[in-house]
């Protein structure tokens, strides 16, 4: 990752870190090759935003990726410098796709220089092409919730095909999930299924009354979602169907 020290303006990738005279010392390397430590913690900007930098913990012996390789089971490559970002974009739906996809896809995107963006939703998706200009240097990996047969997200996806510039340079997939919470597999969470949700009811808030987890505010909702996805450790913990269209729109936009 690329980070700013807010105190001397110094931007640079991060390269190791180390311990110190007792503290946790990250070294950052400007473009121009020079590197300079700091001492972790708060006074740190990635990408415009604050950030408090912490040690790494500790891998855990079980679960999680195998030695050498990426949560996404990929050859771990070693020494890479951070890519400046590719014109090509993957877009998701929500905030909450976006940090799945970062989890466990995040090392091998940062290696192709591909940034992962949420969409908020695709109900303008047709538009949202349109002002983003697709063409042969400038791809659009899209993954959609929900993208069955004749549902209201087909006839999206169809419709913002038909946007000039989108045919070869523009790629929409999607999973059957209604939201991407059931892309996580049920027996990562302990459980055999995911709770049925009455029709009317808020499926998220239906999910989190159903495991007995605060569900009242939309803070609730987003502390629900961090405990699900602190389970996922690679994409063993993920379904089959998910885990093939986020490889299939990272070909598509990794492709020569």
């Amino acid at each position: 990752m690329v980070l700013e020290d807010v105190q001397s303006g110094w931007v640079g990738a991060v390269v190791r870190i180390e311990k110190s005279g007792g503290m946790h010392i990250v070294a950052l390397e400007d473009r121009h090759g020079r590197t300079k430590s700091f001492r972790l913690g708060f006074g740190f900007l990635l990408d415009g935003q604050p950030v408090k930098l912490l040690p790494p913990a500790p891998r855990a012996a079980a679960g999680g990726a195998p030695a050498g390789r990426t949560a996404s089971g990929s050859v771990r490559v070693s020494g890479q410098r951070a890519q400046v970002a590719k014109a090509s974009r993957i877009w998701v739906e929500g905030k909450h796709d976006a940090e799945l996809v970062e989890k466990v896809w995040g090392d091998d995107l940062r290696v192709e220089g591909i940034v992962v963006e949420p969409l908020h939703g695709v109900d303008d998706l047709k538009a949202a092409i349109k002002d983003f200009s697709p063409g042969p240097s400038r791809r659009l990996g899209i993954l959609v919730d929900h993208l069955v047969r004749d549902s209201k997200e087909s006839r999206i996806a169809a419709e913002a095909m038909t946007v000039p510039g989108a045919a070869g340079n523009v790629l929409i997939v999607g999973h059957p999930y209604v939201d991407v919470w059931q892309a996580i597999r049920p027996k990562t969470l302990g459980i055999e299924a995911w709770p049925e949700i009455p029709r009317g009811t808020d499926w998220k808030t239906g999910i989190l009354k159903a495991f007995g987890w605060p569900h009242a505010t939309a803070e609730d909702v987003g502390l629900g979602w961090q405990k699900l996805l602190g389970a996922v450790r690679s994409y063993s913990d993920l379904e089959a169907s998910l885990l093939g269209r986020v490889e299939e729109v990272i070909d598509f936009l990794t492709a020569p």
